[in-house]
């Protein structure tokens, strides 16, 4: 009885603080709001705008348009194959495939650098033709590694979006919004099939134990328990997160 009354006592403190606060509490008018005095200035705002909307889209882009999806997929992959729930952690996991990312995309930003960005802040460029010139090397790099292979893909949007597919004659004809998800589709399959490839070997050391623990009669003992320093050896062994990531890299042609 005590304690709720000491509740309801501190909840009564709480509301009339708030409730003096509030009456206090006054809305700063901004005094020193003007318009631009030039056109120079409203560009200048107008630019900050728009990086900062860049900036607020940043990930949603590397997602979508990089090497990242199918680096990160493979490399979570791989902490499944081990069976390790969460090591490495997932911050150190993204860490290492945005810079393995920024490390396979640094020809594409480097292109992107000199025939989009510095243009525009050099204003050689209007907005309309910086985001024309900059989808170039991104769309580049995209349909490389789309290939032959992602014909089907693309194929598949092209026809989802309604469009004749009689009006694209090469894959230069083909919009960026049809590009795009066709390369994550593309990229989250290649990813699998090297998870697969991933998994085999730890599946057969899975059954060894497994199959070995059934013989002795130890039923009761969880195969994963003993199969996971195994696991490990044979990473550890195998140079595992170096012979992936050198995988991963060559495999965008680096």
């Amino acid at each position: 009885m005590r304690k709720r009354l000491w509740t309801l006592a501190f909840l009564l403190f709480v509301c009339v603080a708030f409730e003096v606060s509030a009456q206090n509490f006054q809305i700063p008018v901004l005094n020193n709001v003007r318009g631009a005095r030039s056109g120079q200035e409203a560009s200048t705002s107008l630019t900050l705008i728009f990086l900062l909307s860049v900036l607020s889209l940043a990930p949603a882009l590397i997602m979508m348009m990089t090497s990242f999806t199918k680096v990160v997929i493979v490399f979570d992959f791989v902490r499944r194959a081990l069976s390790l729930q969460n090591m490495p952690p997932n911050q150190v996991l993204f860490g290492l495939a945005v810079f393995v990312t920024i490390f396979i995309m640094a020809p594409t930003l480097r292109e992107f650098n000199e025939v989009a960005l510095e243009p525009y802040t050099s204003n050689e460029l209007s907005t309309r033709e910086f985001y024309t010139e900059g989808m170039k090397p991104f769309r580049k790099f995209m349909i490389r590694q789309l290939g032959k292979d992602g014909a089907k893909e693309i194929g598949l949007f092209v026809t989802l979006s309604g469009k004749d597919k009689k009006e694209i004659k090469t894959i230069d004809d083909v919009d960026s919004y049809i590009l795009v998800p066709a390369f994550m589709l593309s990229e989250i399959k290649k990813a699998f099939i090297i998870g697969i490839v991933i998994f085999i070997p730890f599946i057969v050391i899975d059954i060894v134990v497994a199959s070995t623990l059934m013989s002795m009669g130890m039923i009761m003992l969880p195969p994963a328990m003993i199969s996971l320093p195994f696991k490990l050896i044979l990473f550890i062994l195998v140079d595992g997160w170096h012979l992936i990531t050198y995988n991963l890299v060559r495999s965008y042609g680096g």
